[in-house]
């Protein structure tokens, strides 16, 4: 089991203060969130609140994912950083495979890529790209970022992408892993299918397992069953020590956490308390969980 630090919604002046502060108590990576905008209006729910509301508003702090991945990269030397999720949709492939090299470059491979389709259609439209067939382009958008971080002269020919023989240097030493997000099936079958890892929002203990059987069943039908795969999880009922080996159990591999939320801060406390709180989960948690 590995241990993540959320730093969604935290000032941008704390990042670098946290992220030093998680490598040192051991946390394995940092999830970085992802929005482009705040839109006074939408004309889609928000699929992962009950009533379809947004728990942020226009004045909640965001910072662009990638970036916030470099800066951090530069005060560490050990830790991960993982996009937990970056709306893929809205956003042309080409020119993100040149982004996400960069910083998996920067950071000596310390960068993992999780993606999501997106779901406000105005994040689509104002950026330029079709809400139609996002599913659809979203699957090509993947084959792309693969087949262009994977290095050398490249070409793709799709419905949606199509460009002639190009090349990135340098590709990064190692693949950049790609880890899905989504809870409908077609989600759970793009992860299965092409991803290294899936990657929830938050969730209760009980539809977490299921979806994890769930995903279990679909890679052993695309014939993956055998390969490495990251289950990042955002379990809202289960704490603590056991609460975090009954995830395990169930198959969690990466348990995403925010300390000082477990500890009734806000997400806009002081720096200094997040960083109590880290280490006071560290010691209570991390350190506890590795020993036994």
């Amino acid at each position: 089991m590995k241990f993540t630090l959320s730093v969604a919604l935290s000032p941008l002046e704390q990042l670098t203060e946290l992220a030093a502060t998680a490598e040192e108590c051991g946390f394995a990576s940092v999830a970085l969130p992802d929005s482009l905008f705040y839109s006074e209006t939408v004309s889609a729910d928000y699929p992962y609140t009950p009533d379809g509301s947004r728990f942020w508003d226009e004045e909640t702090p965001w910072v662009d994912p990638l970036i916030a991945a470099g800066a951090m990269g530069a005060v560490t030397s050990r830790i991960r950083f993982y996009t937990s999720v970056l709306k893929l949709g809205s956003r042309n492939p080409v020119l993100l495979a040149r982004q996400v090299g960069s910083v998996a470059n920067l950071t000596g491979g310390r960068f993992g890529l999780g993606l999501g389709v997106g779901w406000s259609p105005e994040e689509f439209e104002w950026c330029g790209a079709p809400y139609e067939h996002r599913g659809k382009r979203v699957d090509e958008a993947i084959e792309v970022l693969r087949l262009i971080l994977g290095g050398g002269m490249v070409e793709y020919h799709g419905r949606f992408f199509d460009f002639g023989r190009l090349r990135m240097s340098p590709a990064p030493e190692r693949p950049v892993p790609f880890y899905i997000g989504g809870h409908t099936e077609v989600a759970l079958r793009r992860a299965a299918r092409a991803g290294d890892g899936w990657a929830s929002a938050m969730m209760k203990f009980d539809d977490l397992a299921t979806t994890i059987g769930r995903l279990r069943e679909l890679r052993a039908e695309y014939g993956r069953a055998g390969e490495p795969f990251e289950v990042q999880a955002v379990c809202i009922d289960r704490f603590g020590l056991d609460g975090y080996r009954q995830q395990a159990d169930i198959g969690v591999t990466d348990v995403i956490t925010v300390p000082w939320v477990l500890q009734g801060l806000g997400f806009d406390a002081p720096v200094a308390a997040k960083k109590d709180a880290i280490k006071k989960f560290a010691d209570e948690i991390i350190d506890k969980f590795e020993e036994a």
